[in-house]
């Protein structure tokens, strides 16, 4: 299954970088997050998601490839959804929610809100 979820995101990153012009909203967004503690590093993970995004919303997903300090790299699946809205001439208001699972790892969620203040 993991080679079919892996096969699907390359084949559809291919599509929407092949054809720009026919591909309007919809974007490859390649993300590497780490995580510490103090001075200890954790592990990794990168994401390779491709997207979807009309106005203030926007939705991606594909594969992951988790990569703990002190173990072996996993590959799973990991999506998002978000939407942002003008509340004020300078003022954004944004949220965010994450998925990702893994073979060997409870599914694991993620919620974010914030705003943002332009200058």
């Amino acid at each position: 299954m993991l080679k079919l979820l892996f096969a699907s995101g390359v084949a559809v990153s291919a599509v929407a970088l092949a054809s720009p012009a026919q591909a309007d909203g919809f974007y490859l967004n390649p993300e590497w997050n780490g995580g510490w503690s103090g001075s200890d590093f954790g592990g990794a993970v990168f994401d390779l998601g491709v997207g979807y995004e009309a106005g203030g919303f926007y939705v991606q997903g594909g594969p992951s490839w988790l990569q703990p300090d002190a173990g072996d790299t996993e590959v799973g699946f990991s999506a998002k959804t978000g939407v942002s809205a003008p509340v004020a001439e300078q003022l954004d208001v944004y949220g965010e929610v994450s998925f990702a699972k893994y073979k060997d790892a409870d599914a694991g969620y993620g919620l974010k809100a914030g705003m943002k203040y332009s200058f």
